[in-house]
């Protein structure tokens, strides 16, 4: 059975772009999830890719700055 509080997300950043999951409840937004995130956000299953198409990193577990991200939708 699949997890239902993970959200399938991509993140960008200044230089990267990430794809993996965030613990969200069923119902909540990510807008939500981001204002009551603390410094850094969990991404679990992480994969992480330079603009020019490049994999850089693959990870079961990141943190990312909160400082760092532009944009963060959800991947559906």
């Amino acid at each position: 059975m699949a997890d239902q509080n993970k959200t399938k997300v991509i993140i960008l950043t200044g230089s990267y772009r990430i794809k993996g999951y965030i613990d969200l409840v069923p119902g909540a937004r990510v807008t939500d999830y981001m204002t009551e995130a603390k410094n850094f956000i969990a991404v679990t299953d992480a994969e992480v890719w330079e603009a020019g198409e490049r994999r850089v990193l693959a990870a079961p577990f990141l943190n990312v700055c909160r400082d760092h991200i532009q944009v963060i939708a959800p991947e559906g």
